[in-house]
Formats: structure tokens, sequence, C-alpha cells
């Protein structure tokens, strides 16, 4: 291992060591760099490049290797650098010189992208899963609650009555767009680097095809120069993630507001909140609220990936060595918060009395009052201003839409008669049946449809 040293004539500086080494955060790169590594090699003897006996030994080498590590018998030394240059100098402890064959037609460049789109690939197989489990547990709490009504909002505003069903589903069509864009991220993903070399292509008669079979890869890169430079795939984990975690957010917020003791519509469960140091009565949404607060982590590891890359030149940088750190930090970001967040919604409990009074409140219903004049022939511009000076007059006398009397409906418009006492929040929901409206026989539909998503 000391050759990688020949060209200097001094060792490396011990703080200089310690700065350029990313082993403290690259090792869980273990088991990609190794079936990597297994791979070249079967494909370096199946090309007789080195010999099928060469092959052999390298590839027990490493099996035994990974076993050290998953065991926690290895011994990583950081004056190596990397996880990459710990696996092949233990490689050489293990099996001799022959180990040194192994690192023949290929460059640490290439072999850190191999390793890291691996990785990339797990990645997002567990990102989607975690994805549908956060989906499924909002499916299971809409179709526990299908006829619950709560005020839907504009303007943090009451605004019309909604199901609360209709109101999740929300969210699942948000997630499910995360689902699809990791899914379009995965074709980017999806390409072997391994065979480019440090940048120029290789001068041995290597066989890339047969490691990507080898690998899972369905295609290999086209361009040796952008295959071990190129850290795309990276931004886009990054960038869908920070999609993810904004919609995670975005619910976490309701969740937080909808649990206070304004709104009251629902109760987090114990086994996801806390209390105060000194106040024995609170319980807090601290999972919702760090949620909100990660999400920003998130999208500094974004800002982090692209600040590193929009000035470097082609080919590959030791700039590049920082991707993984906020790589790593956004997946298991994602994947701990998509996690919490789905056992905490499976334990919710909807307060169904509060969600129903609020819905009928602050007049929600005058949207509906006014759809009532349309029905009778005014238009609609009319009917709102109607409408709206009819609301200014309850507030003013501070009743509610349902206790101002017909014949005080009747000195703002001669249209109202005895059936406006038909609308009320069950109606004005039932009264929004279209495609992707709230009405239950829409919303149960979507319902159905959603399920048969995540089931596919």
């Amino acid at each position: 291992m000391s050759a990688l040293r020949d060209r200097f004539q001094k060792e490396a500086d011990e703080s200089m060591q310690e700065y350029t080494s990313s082993l403290h955060f690259d090792r869980r790169l273990y088991r990609q760099d190794i079936a990597a590594s297994i791979a070249h090699a079967r494909m370096l003897a199946r090309q007789r490049i080195i010999s099928g006996e060469e092959a052999e030994s390298i590839g027990q080498g490493l099996t035994s290797i990974r076993e050290e590590i998953e065991s926690g018998q290895f011994e990583f030394d950081t004056s190596l650098e990397d996880i990459h240059m710990n696996v092949e100098g233990r490689l050489y402890e293990r099996i001799g010189d022959v180990a040194g064959k192994l690192h023949t037609a290929r460059s640490r460049n290439d072999q850190v992208a191999t390793a890291m789109r691996l990785y990339a690939k797990e990645a997002i197989s567990e990102t989607v899963t975690r994805l549908k489990d956060l989906q499924a547990a909002l499916l299971d709490l809409a179709e526990a609650n299908r006829a619950v009504i709560l005020p839907g909002y504009t303007h943090l505003q009451r605004a019309q009555p909604v199901l609360l069903a209709h109101h999740l589903l929300a969210y699942f069509e948000m997630l499910q767009r995360d689902v699809e864009r990791f899914g379009d991220c995965l074709e980017r993903v999806d390409v072997l680097p391994l065979g480019s070399g440090a940048l120029a292509g290789l001068p041995y008669q290597v066989d890339r095809d047969f490691v990507a079979k080898e690998l899972g890869f369905s295609q290999i890169s086209r361009n040796s120069m952008d295959a071990v430079s190129d850290r795309d795939f990276v931004i886009e984990y990054i960038a869908a993630g920070s999609m993810a975690m904004m919609h995670v957010s975005r619910l976490a917020e309701e969740i937080i507001l909808w649990s206070s003791a304004e709104f009251g519509f629902i109760e987090i469960d114990d086994a996801y909140a806390t209390t105060s140091s000194i106040m024995p009565q609170k319980k807090n949404p601290d999972v919702a609220e760090l949620a909100r607060g990660k999400t920003g982590s998130v999208y500094g590891d974004l800002m982090s990936i692209l600040t590193t890359m929009k000035s470097l030149p082609l080919a590959y940088n030791r700039d590049l060595q920082d991707d993984k750190q906020s790589f790593f930090r956004t997946v298991d970001t994602v994947h701990s918060t998509l996690e919490i967040f789905t056992g905490m919604m499976r334990t919710i409990k909807v307060n169904s009395e509060r969600t129903g009074q609020a819905a009928g409140e602050s007049y929600t219903l005058a949207t509906d009052v006014a759809d009532y004049l349309v029905g009778k022939g005014m238009p609609f511009r009319e009917a709102h201003g109607v409408v709206a000076r009819l609301v200014r007059y309850a507030v003013e006398q501070e009743r509610s839409l349902q206790d101002i009397t017909l014949s005080e409906y009747r000195q703002f418009s001669s249209l109202f008669d005895e059936d406006l006492q038909s609308i009320n929040v069950e109606s004005s929901v039932a009264a929004r049946d279209v495609p992707g409206g709230t009405a239950p026989r829409r919303v149960d539909e979507a319902l159905r449809e959603a399920r048969e998503v995540i089931n596919e």
C-alpha cells in the first residue's frame, strides 16, 4: 500500500491524513464496494486479464472481508483515506500480492462512482417503500374516518367544509408524486460507470456489459469523463428528498395546528409526544416539529452539493468526496422521518365532534348560499355580492348564517325561500360531486384508486 506514496519523498502529514480521510462516513459503502470488486475480478478473469484462480482468490478474500466488517472484527485504518483503500489493504493481508491485480483496469474514480450508484439504487428502493408505507397509513386513517367533516382552509381561514378523507388524500397525491420522482431518478442512477478508468477509458479489452449484468445495472455510461465526475444522480435524489420532506413538513404543520387546544381536531398518541420540563400539563407535538426543522437540513444538503458541483472542471476533483456526506444525511433524514410519521399517523385519534362543529362555523356555508342563488337564476357575481352583504350583516349581529331568519334573508334577495334550510355542512360536501371533489361518492372512489396504486 506504500506504493501510493512512492511519488513523494515525505510521508503524509498526520493532520493532512485526517483532513482528507473520508473513512468515517464512506465506510457504509463497504457492501457496494466489495460487490463491485468481485464483479470486476470475475470480468478480468473472463477476459483473461487475470487467471481464474486469481479471481477466485480475490473473490474469497473480499467475501471474508465483508464478513469481518459485518461481524465488527474489521480494524479500520484512517491513514488509508477511505473504505476502498481499507478493503484493498486488508485484501493484501489476506491473499498477498495477487490483491494488487484487482485494481487492474479501474481507478478509484470509477470505483467510487460505482459504489455510490449501487448505494443510491438501494436507497431509492427503500425510500419508495417508506413513502408507500406512509401513504398506506394516511389511507387507513382516511378510511377509518370516512364520514368526518372538517373545515377546509385558505389563507389559514376557514373556507368550506370538506371530508377529512379528502384532506388526507391530498397528502397521498403529494407522496405519490414523490414516489414517481424517485422512480424517475432511478432511471438515471441505473448506469454503470465502472470501466471508465480515471477519466479516459481503459487500454484493456474489458467487458463492461458483463459487469453491468453482474451488478444489476441496466446500461453502461457513454462517456468516461462524464461517468467519473457526474453526481447529478446525487443531486436528483436530494432534490426529490427535499420535496418529499417539504410535503411531510406541510403535514407536520397541520398536525401541530390540529392538535392544539385552539383547533382540537386530533390527539397525538402519547408514544409520539413529549412534555415540558416545567409545565406538567403539556403534550408537545415534537415529532412533527422536528420533521419541520429537519426539512431545512435537507434543503441545506441540496444547496451544499449544488454549490460543490457548480464550478468543477472535468473530470474528477477531490471536492466530490463531500458528496457522500450530503447524500447520506439526506437518505438518513428522509428514511427516519417517513418511518416515524408512518407510526404517528397510525395512532392519531380524530375528534369528529369538534371537526364537525368547526366545519359549520365562520360562515363556511356562504359559498353554498351564493350557489343557491345561482340555482335560482342569479348571476354568480351578483350572488357573491348579495351573500357578502349578508355575511357582513350577520357579523355585525354576531350571529351565524343559520341564525338568520328567512324574512331577514329576503331583505337581501327575494329569491331566498324555504328550501334554503336544506343547506348544511353535509349538503355542502355532497354538492361537490365532480371528479377530484370532496363529495362522499368521489372520495370513496379516490380511496379505492389510491389503495390500488400502492398495491401495484
